[in-house]
C-alpha cells in the first residue's frame, strides 16, 4: 500500500493493531505509554511524534520504507523483485 498521507498512516498502524488483536492499552503499556498516546495517533496523526510514530511501528513489529515515486516507474520497466 502506497501511504501519502498522516491519516493513511495512521489507519494503517490501526489496521496491524487490530490484526494483531492488541487494544490499544496492551500496545501502549508495551511500549510504555499512554494509551491516549495511540488514541491520539489513531484520530489526529499529525502533530504525532516521531518517537511515538516509531515507538508504535516497533510494538506491531512494522517498518517503515521511504522509496521515490519514480520507483513506480521502474516497477513498470519490469522489475518484479522486492530487495
Amino acid at each position: 500500500m502506497n501511504i501519502t498521507s498522516p491519516k493513511m498512516l495512521a489507519q494503517s498502524v490501526r489496521n496491524a493493531r487490530k490484526q494483531r488483536k492488541l487494544t490499544q492499552r496492551a500496545a501502549a503499556e508495551s511500549v510504555n505509554m499512554k494509551q491516549s498516546t495511540i488514541s491520539e495517533f489513531e484520530n489526529h496523526p499529525e502533530g504525532t511524534r516521531l518517537d511515538t510514530l516509531f515507538r508504535l511501528l516497533a510494538v506491531l513489529d512494522l517498518e517503515l520504507q521511504v522509496v521515490s515515486r519514480n520507483s513506480k516507474e521502474k516497477a513498470k520497466e519490469g522489475w518484479d523483485q522486492e530487495w
